[in-house]
């Protein structure tokens, strides 16, 4: 098409922008015109230390520290130490976390193509200015506000910003909005806004930002926190009042005691294990060049049942090769480039004409679409433009998912016009078309094949498919990704559904799904048959596995039905065809190589563009969610048998049984070292809704029989001890009770065993039995076991309640199922 020999309406075509010069950037850039909008994919460092130490709890726990600091001894605040070693860890790991997505996010970058001095080059997103031309092409993400100067059947998609599903046919002079996305064409525009003007630049700096909302497993935790603040503070109220006025205590000692009782409610580290555990998980999978632009991802996809999938650029690689080039009066050629020029004369078929012309009419295709498609590229490397006198274009049709074809209007060299139509058979011919024949049986074998037809309407006729002549079949052999397999077998076992959903012949991507060991891959359902009502089409999906000739829209409105179903959906996508129904699903997943929207609109990006990945992805997030439920079951069990502890002590007008110091021993040896491994502990099993009921469910229970048998524990030593310090062998008996039985909880949390875990509950053992054989630790806990009796009589009562907590563990399972 650079011939000099071209029509009068070529000669006549403006040519291309050549967008601003040097001085001209340099003089925008000045005035402060550029895009500066600050899109981030982590909290700055201000937020995140914001976050972690400005929080409800610290507020409160710092509040009590400062009260301990002035009544005294120091070894009663150890508490308030330890708020200040958790809020450390929270910041370090998060501070961690925001390096590893911030070097990954510059890799996963956009960057738009823009024509400066001339030449086309590609800028980060932050370096556009005002004026700037921007190049387009399908999968673009239009990111700046502007007019369109050259359009080349550009057609756009703001379903994102509008609602409206149709692409919208642009034209020089109309505008184009942040926002949206080229499905079909090319072309370039002027930036009109840049930077906070753009319309949807708010919108988009908020959907690029790593947040920590919309996540169920925290927003179950601020809920539990919430009913722990409101029965806070009457329980401190009922606790001074007690252990100051009724028991007539020294002031200090009574708030010493109340203090006791406070402390231990607050969860403390269960926000900062969560934060933790997320942050872990983000630099885990950012080795893996696993991009994760939304926190609660690694939530949603441990939640999946339905995993979507994408048959190009998922289970095949992005590229293809021509295999065969098949005419329809029965000859075959094999790929590769014609040799030398058609004899057409004007007149006649392509296929009397012979498969050189056939060739030259693909290469003349291939050199028509500035940007061709994965399919379109293997014909140009099968098919190159012949040297000699060229083929004119003087119009095209790019191709369109949901189309499903392209085309051009070709002038040969000895000046015979046609328009060429090259796409899906089975959209192009009728049904019954004897070329079906052929195209069935390549598809049964999982080859993709394309139909160029000659037309006889032009290509702005909406019935150019009407009444095409089939010229020749083009068979594409994809090639399948090595551990596509290997993953579709991880899903298998874990028991996600996986569902093949494509654009591509039913035949040909269920062909491809079985050599890769797919379930239900040899029932391949064409989409055009779905029925369209939410519920109905939402049964069709559950009972197949691949299906194929789905539209754009199609795989939105599957996606909704899927999730009309009740199962949480994820999708994987790298084209534009998907970034609907990317946008819908539960979870996004886009290779870093798609285009910009499907990257923009993903919740994870998988940079490496490994299929393979996806597995890791979901057993991070079922890491994060198996291990934060077992760990909060440890802490609310600790939050409930203190309330009721103090609940007891207010109604029986005893003396608070223990110090913040012996809280901090138990909690520390009990909860919070144990709870540390536990969290990042591997875990596979899949994570079930109802957070908050799954944890409470036990958390209830065990809280309510480890208070009521330490309670009985002090009442008998109250019983038992009397004289001069009565009160701390009181306390001791009580400490070594609540000690046996916060283990025992350990113990049962901490199934099914392994070696480290069954070493974990032992180490925790052994570390009280350190306090309770050294005189030092012994004096600065303020722990002493007076006699044997009692100290048997509290092992006793620790051996009975544990009895208690494997009964009522056995009997919530079978009673209150996951």
């Amino acid at each position: 098409m650079s011939d000099p020999a071209q029509t009068a309406t070529e000669e006549h075509l403006p040519a291309p922008h050549p967008g601003l010069s040097a001085a001209e950037v340099a003089e925008r850039v000045a005035r402060g015109e550029v895009n500066d909008v600050p899109v981030r994919s982590s909290r700055s460092t201000a937020e995140i230390v914001r976050a972690n130490v400005f929080t409800r709890f610290n507020a409160i726990i710092g509040v009590l520290f400062l009260i301990i600091l002035v009544v005294g001894p120091i070894q009663d605040g150890l508490f308030g130490f330890v708020i200040v070693a958790n809020t450390a860890i929270g910041i370090v790991q998060e501070l961690r976390a925001k390096k590893t997505l911030d070097s990954l996010a510059v890799i996963g970058e956009a960057r738009p193509t823009v024509r400066r001095d001339g030449a086309p080059r590609p800028i980060p997103t932050s370096g556009i200015v005002l004026d700037d031309v921007i190049e387009l092409g399908p999968g673009d993400k239009c990111v700046v506000d502007g007019r369109v100067l050259e359009a080349d059947g550009l057609e756009i998609d703001e379903s994102l910003l509008t609602g409206e599903a149709d692409p919208v046919l642009k034209r020089p002079g109309d505008p184009v909005m942040s926002g949206s996305f080229v499905v079909a064409g090319g072309g370039a525009f002027a930036a009109a806004k840049v930077g906070r003007e753009a319309y949807a630049a708010q919108l988009a700096e908020e959907a690029s930002r790593f947040t920590l909302v919309h996540s169920e497993l925290r927003t179950g935790i601020s809920q539990i926190l919430k009913y722990v603040t409101w029965m806070m503070f009457p329980t401190a109220i009922g606790l001074i009042l007690s252990q100051w006025i009724l028991q007539d205590h020294d002031w200090r000692e009574a708030v010493r005691r109340m203090v006791a009782g406070i402390v231990p409610m607050v969860p403390e580290g269960l926000v900062l294990l969560t934060s933790v555990a997320f942050a872990i998980g983000v630099i885990r999978l950012g080795r893996k060049q696993c991009l994760v632009q939304e926190l609660p991802a690694i939530e949603g996809l441990a939640r999946v049942d339905v995993v979507c999938l994408d048959k190009t650029g998922t289970l095949t690689e992005g590229g293809m090769d021509v295999s065969e080039l098949r005419l329809l009066d029965g000859a075959a050629a094999p790929a590769g480039p014609g040799t030398g020029p058609g004899t057409g004369t004007g007149t006649g078929t392509a296929s009397e004409k012979g498969e050189a012309y056939v060739r030259h009419v693909l290469g003349a295709l291939g050199e028509a679409d500035p940007r061709p498609n994965a399919s379109l590229q293997a014909i140009i490397d099968a098919y190159p433009s012949p040297d000699g006198p060229h083929w004119q274009c003087t119009d095209s049709l790019p191709f369109s998912s949901a189309r499903k074809y392209s085309g051009a209007a070709l002038r040969s060299p000895d000046g015979e016009s046609a328009t060429w139509l090259l796409g899906a058979p089975d959209v192009l011919l009728p049904a019954g078309d004897p070329a079906l024949a052929h195209v069935e049986e390549l598809n049964a074998k999982g080859l993709r094949v394309l139909l160029l037809a000659r037309a006889t309407r032009g290509l702005d006729d909406p019935g150019v498919t009407d009444g095409v002549h089939p010229t020749g079949l083009v068979v594409l052999e994809q090639r399948l990704r090595p551990d596509a397999g290997a993953t579709l077998r991880y899903f298998a076992e874990q028991n996600v559904s996986a569902k093949v959903i494509s654009g591509d012949n039913a035949v040909s991507v269920g062909a491809v799904a079985a050599k890769l060991g797919l379930t239900g891959a040899k029932g391949p359902v064409d989409a055009r048959r779905l029925p369209a009502e939410r519920e109905a089409m939402g049964r069709a999906l559950d009972e197949g596995a691949v299906f194929g000739r789905v539209t754009p829209q199609q795989k939105r409105d599957m996606v909704g039905a899927l999730q009309h179903r009740g199962h949480t959906v994820a999708m994987t996508g790298d084209g534009v065809n998907d970034v609907l129904a990317l946008k819908d699903a539960d979870i996004g997943v886009s290779m870093g190589s798609g285009s910009e929207a499907t990257r923009a609109v993903a919740q994870i990006v998988l940079l490496n563009n490994s299929f393979a990945t996806l597995p890791s992805v979901v057993a991070e997030g079922r890491r994060v969610i198996g291990n934060i439920t077992r760990v909060a079951t440890l802490f609310l069990t600790k939050t409930v048998y203190s309330v009721l502890l103090a609940i007891l002590v207010v109604c029986s007008q005893v003396p608070y049984p223990f110090l913040p110091r012996h809280l901090t021993l138990l909690s520390t040896l009990t909860i919070g070292v144990p709870a540390f491994f536990l969290a990042l502990a591997p875990n596979k099993e899949r994570a079930q809704p109802h957070f908050v009921r799954r944890v409470m469910r036990y958390a209830i229970p065990a809280g309510a029989i480890a208070g009521v048998a330490t309670f009985a524990a002090y009442l008998l030593a109250r019983h038992y001890y009397a004289g001069v310090g009565a009160l701390d062998a009181e306390t001791s008996a009580a400490t070594l009770t609540l000690f046996l039985i916060s283990l025992w909880v350990l113990a049962i949390i901490a199934r099914p065993y392994t070696w480290w875990r069954i070493g974990l509950v032992l180490a925790m053992a052994a570390g009280f039995l350190v306090v309770l054989a050294t005189p030092w630790l012994q004096h600065f806990f303020a722990l002493k076991l007076v006699g044997a009796t009692m100290p048997w009589a509290a092992v006793a009562i620790a051996a009975v309640a544990a009895a208690a907590l494997e009964l009522t563990w056995r009997w919530v399972g079978r009673r209150f199922p996951a």
